[in-house]
């Protein structure tokens, strides 16, 4: 990914209000993030809980969503992240929605899938061994550009202009 100043950042979100671009939080090693590292990067809003972020380049040009956290814990005893593909304990995997982008988003129209509750999506990916018994052993580097198209797959399913890829 190339790297984003703060700027970058605000102006990629699609589907956030100028009220929600005011209070958007970086994180705090904002300003040590290893872009070339990077497939997309994803944060959980440090001062407002249950907000978090996903930028994601698309055609280029970084394209960012504003994500919820569904409030409550799950009882199931583990989950798949669906952006990722690993297992987790059920209370590190979250359902993320986001408004989609512009007269959609404006209607109330939503997008969510499962994610890494911290969303921490792409190092998990970089792990050498599965998280779990259960998963299926791939090459990292399959797994790492199966991340970072997921992640842009639900960015584009935001924005209505990229098909699903799956």
């Amino acid at each position: 990914m190339r790297p984003l100043t703060e700027d970058d950042v605000r102006s990629s979100f699609v589907n956030a209000s100028p009220d929600e671009l005011r209070i958007v939080a970086l994180p705090s090693d904002f300003l040590l993030a290893d872009w070339d590292h990077l497939d997309f990067f994803a944060w959980r809003d440090p001062r407002t809980r249950g907000r978090g972020y996903l930028i994601a380049e698309i055609d280029g040009m970084p394209r960012g969503v504003v994500l919820r956290a569904a409030e409550g814990t799950s009882r199931a005893r583990s989950g798949m992240c669906n952006v990722c593909h690993t297992m987790q304990p059920g209370d590190q995997v979250s359902l993320f929605t986001a408004r989609k982008a512009a007269q959609a988003g404006e209607h109330g129209d939503s997008v969510g899938t499962y994610m890494c509750a911290d969303l921490s999506c792409h190092e998990n990916v970089r792990l050498a061994m599965p998280l779990a018994p259960s998963e299926i052993r791939a090459s990292v580097d399959r797994r790492i550009d199966g991340t970072r198209r997921r992640a842009e797959d639900f960015v584009g399913r935001v924005l209505e202009t990229v098909e699903s890829r799956r």
